[in-house]
């Protein structure tokens, strides 16, 4: 009895164990986001800020090139592009901060981008669970 050798993967397939990942990234994204909801930080300063978020950008990072060419490839740009546009937003609000007049956006700047960042986490989690892509754009 000989142990039957996988069969290869179809051309812009990716690998189940990187579907797992990319769940975990998802999972690790939200962790956050719920941490931000429940707590006292803000959705985006919690999804920024924490730990689980910087690590789910680093396994973005570390494992691009296993998903380059395949359908996950899209859900990883759209992982990190929601990273760096929220830090984005909140560097934003910081200067706005700054100036007295700018606090109040500032202050709506924080909420409107910690919706988006739940939409974010949300829309392509549910993507991932329909094995489709995200835009690219």
């Amino acid at each position: 009895m000989s142990n039957p050798v996988p069969a290869p993967l179809a051309a812009g397939q990716p690998s189940e164990n990187m579907v797992t990942l990319t769940h975990l990234i998802y999972a690790l994204h939200a962790f956050a986001v719920f941490t931000g909801v429940v707590g006292s930080a803000t959705i985006i300063g919690s999804f920024v800020a924490s730990l689980p978020s910087i690590a789910a950008v680093i396994l973005n990072y570390w494992n691009q090139g296993a998903v380059r060419g395949t359908w996950l490839e899209s859900h990883f740009r759209w992982q990190i592009r929601t990273f760096w546009f929220a830090v984005l937003w909140i560097a934003v609000a910081v200067l706005m901060v700054l100036t007295i007049i700018g606090f109040p956006f500032a202050l709506l700047l924080i909420g409107l981008a910690g919706l988006w960042v739940l939409y974010r986490v949300v829309r392509g989690w549910w993507a991932l669970l329909q094995r489709a892509t995200l835009p690219l754009d």
